[in-house]
């Protein structure tokens, strides 16, 4: 297990850190703000600056899921753009989209078929581009 981390592209996940962390940034802030908003139900709250847990947690959460998707490339010799991307969305919806929903639908989330197709997608769109980035670095 030490030779495969040590093999990993590390600057090829830290690109792909940077661009998944940011994505998540657009999406949740600025293309999704609203609706993300909406299946909170924290539509009629006003807005407040995410406390640092919220980033931070994140950023941590998005490099073991990046950590965890070089390492099964690698593992399974993903080394085609096609393979990648197959791959990339099985662990989207497979994984991510699958456990998004399962968080989602407790009651503490008011619309949790919204939230979860917001979030799901995000993954989904996310663990494809990131992977595309993985591959590329090979």
């Amino acid at each position: 297990m030490l030779q495969i981390l040590l093999n990993l592209n590390w600057i090829a996940i830290g690109l792909a850190f940077l661009v998944y962390f940011f994505l998540g940034y657009v999406w949740f802030t600025i293309l999704f703000v609203k609706p993300y908003r909406i299946s909170l139900g924290k539509e009629n709250e006003t807005p407040e600056p995410p406390a640092p847990i919220f980033i931070i947690g994140s950023g941590i959460c998005t490099l073991f899921n990046l950590v965890t998707t070089a390492i099964l490339f690698s593992v399974l010799q993903i080394n085609q753009t096609t393979d990648a991307l197959f791959w990339g969305s099985f662990i989207g919806i497979g994984y991510l989209s699958a456990n998004t929903f399962n968080i989602a639908i407790n009651p503490n989330i008011p619309r949790p078929i919204l939230y979860g197709i917001i979030s799901s997608a995000y993954h989904l769109v996310g663990m494809n581009v990131i992977s595309w980035i993985l591959i590329q670095s090979l």
